[in-house]
């Protein structure tokens, strides 16, 4: 285990890895994703991911809710109402019979569209905490799980700040995104990136992706896109950036992310010195507590002795 927090420009480096590739991850743009699901399709296939259920939540079009064992991508459909501003002019209104006011709000709504996956944190806490190694960072960067090697303790599904990993149901073990390791190792694009047909999900090096990030913020910005931002491009953040960052259209909340993320095994170096000192502290009580129990019977034996 390398690095814990703060910046960290060589991950791979970090990890043991004299020589290696350059770091590779994910650019999500959600201002062209489409919600088509192609992304979370060619994952299930590619990677055989059982199926989820087919279960609607109730709550939107989004059938899969979330990332878990069994769903790796997750393309959010998040509603958001129409704010307008009534001026008092008359206008058209909705078409009649249609009861769009009633149904989908005063003033209609938009749709925010994202597809979610594993961050491969510069900093990883549920590599950190694997008992196994079943955890590991690969020569690309990415943090990836050995099913063999898992022993199911489940001690990284609360480490992770984004809620991503998890215990599949039936099986006991962790799953999560790999960012298509076997197809890196290849020379190949990861299913999901290779299979959207908006270049949403854009794959390539780190670097790379964080400069024509930045280039589409700008971009956006100048059209008056002011809500735009980056989420997890930020190597100075709360867990040193991360590998698969976003261009989001609304606050982090909104799409179920984190605000401030950070890597929960950040003061783990500092939690294990005060464990050690409460240690030194506990044994030096109880050295003091046995020496006094063989000293006080001299003393006594001592005083005894004297007075006859």
């Amino acid at each position: 285990m390398g690095s814990l927090w703060g910046r960290l420009d060589d991950v791979q480096h970090d990890a043991g890895y004299d020589a290696h590739p350059p770091r590779m991850g994910f650019f999500t743009d959600t201002s062209v994703c489409i919600g088509c699901k192609a992304c979370e399709v060619a994952c299930k296939e590619w990677n055989e991911v059982p199926e989820d259920g087919y279960l609607l939540t109730g709550m939107s079009y989004d059938n899969t809710a979330q990332l878990d064992a069994n769903t790796w991508r997750h393309v959010a459909f998040v509603e958001k109402p129409i704010e307008t501003v009534d001026l008092g002019m008359p206008g058209l209104g909705a078409p009649p019979g249609t009861h769009q006011a009633t149904e989908s709000g005063a003033d209609g709504v938009k749709w925010l569209m994202s597809s979610d996956v594993c961050k491969h944190c510069t900093h990883a806490a549920c590599l950190d905490v694997c008992p196994t190694g079943a955890l590991f960072r690969t020569e690309f960067g990415t943090v990836v799980v050995q099913p063999d090697v898992c022993n199911g303790c489940g001690y990284c599904v609360p480490a992770c700040p984004y809620g991503v990993i998890d215990v599949r149901k039936g099986d006991g073990r962790a799953f999560k995104c790999t960012l298509c390791y076997d197809r890196l190792k290849e020379g190949q694009t990861p299913a999901c990136a290779q299979a959207c047909p908006t270049e949403s999900i854009q794959f390539g090096e780190l670097s790379e992706l964080r400069e024509r990030a930045d280039l589409r913020l700008a971009e956006l910005h100048e059209k008056g896109v002011d809500v735009a931002r980056l989420y997890g491009r930020d190597p100075d953040d709360g867990v040193g950036g991360d590998g698969a960052f976003f261009l989001l259209l609304d606050e982090p909340e909104v799409y179920g992310l984190p605000p401030d993320p950070v890597v929960t095994t950040r003061d783990l170096g500092s939690i294990w010195k005060h464990v050690g000192a409460a240690a030194a502290t506990l044994v030096g009580v109880g050295v003091a507590s046995f020496t006094s129990r063989r000293l006080v019977p001299r003393l006594l034996s001592t005083s005894v002795g004297r007075r006859r």
